[in-house]
């Protein structure tokens, strides 16, 4: 290898590096912004369904609604993020064996 080819070899590394480091922070955020999303939609949809007298005291009626709520809001998102995360996977897979 020439000095130059050494040298385009090396600046090549350093940009997929940045790339990835960039993807991964890229990434970080979204997982953060689905998360709010998620605090924000299960907040709204159970308080909704749940909290039919806002007061200074939550009832155990209330509360054991929120807590039913809040476990099949999670467990469905779980669900929907896994099938979500299977599908583009076997997509990311078949268009890597297309090429």
């Amino acid at each position: 290898m020439s000095l130059s080819s050494d040298y385009n070899y090396s600046l090549q590394g350093n940009m997929d590096e940045k790339k990835k480091q960039v993807m991964d922070q890229v990434k970080a955020e979204l997982a953060l912004a689905q998360a709010h999303e998620l605090i924000n939609k299960m907040n709204e949809k159970c308080f909704a369904k749940c909290i039919l007298k806002p007061g200074h005291k939550m009832e155990n009626s209330e509360m054991n609604c929120i807590d039913r709520c809040v476990l099949k809001y999670m467990e469905a998102w779980n669900v929907v993020s896994r099938t979500y995360l299977s599908r583009v996977r076997r997509e990311g897979q078949s268009l890597d064996g297309g090429i």
